[in-house]
């Protein structure tokens, strides 16, 4: 059953399953600060449209930052560390970033949190992300941190399983998402985006997901 959430009603911490949670707001006081760093790293490596190994073009473009960054073509999913596009090392995680990260973790009692990549995913009306599982990282226990900036977006959790029935929750500017432990490779993904505008960033979403890649 998808759940309607309203952030008048809700408590700061959503429980989603042990060692997993929204947090409501948490990112909303350094959103402008966020959203700053992510203009200055796409000037070094733009967004890009990434190919799945199957060959389908991904609707949501993407770039990274920190010491590695997640890519994808036909020959697989992987860590690079290096921007393939510009041959250069990706740009350097914002202390920004590393902040919020590491404060959010610890929320959950993932305690001295120093993630080594960030997905910078951005996303317009009609994009989506597939139900799927984080698998392409050495650490199955460190949490992922997803921060969602901009317009709003369904987020589907799901189970262990493919099959497993998702539960739908909205996510607003400066929603945090954090799963890790024994929830750490729960099925996810992101519904088609409505139509809709921000003040600060337009027609877009900016979605932030911290990993521990190696």
């Amino acid at each position: 059953m998808t759940l309607e959430l309203f952030a008048s009603h809700e408590p700061r911490r959503q429980p989603l399953a042990p060692g997993a949670a929204i947090l409501r707001g948490f990112a909303t006081t350094r959103a402008d600060a966020l959203l700053d760093a992510v203009d200055a790293l796409v000037r070094h490596s733009p967004f890009r449209h990434l190919v799945t190994p199957g060959g389908h073009r991904m609707s949501v473009a993407m770039t990274n930052c920190g010491a590695w960054g997640w890519t994808s073509d036909t020959s697989g999913y992987r860590y690079r560390d290096e921007d393939p596009e510009t041959g250069r090392p990706w740009p350097a995680m914002p202390p920004v970033f590393a902040a919020l990260a590491r404060d959010a973790a610890a929320e959950l009692g993932f305690d001295d949190y120093a993630p080594d990549a960030c997905l910078v995913n951005r996303y317009v009306p009609g994009s989506k992300l597939s139900m799927h599982q984080d698998l392409d990282e050495a650490d199955a226990v460190a949490p992922i941190v997803s921060v969602s900036l901009g317009i709003g977006a369904t987020f589907l959790w799901g189970g262990a399983r493919r099959s497993d029935r998702a539960v739908a929750f909205d996510l607003s500017h400066g929603d945090v998402v954090v799963w890790g432990g024994a929830s750490r490779h729960r099925f996810h993904g992101v519904r088609p985006i409505a139509e809709a505008s921000h003040a600060r960033t337009g027609r877009v979403r900016i979605n932030l997901t911290f990993r521990r890649a190696r």
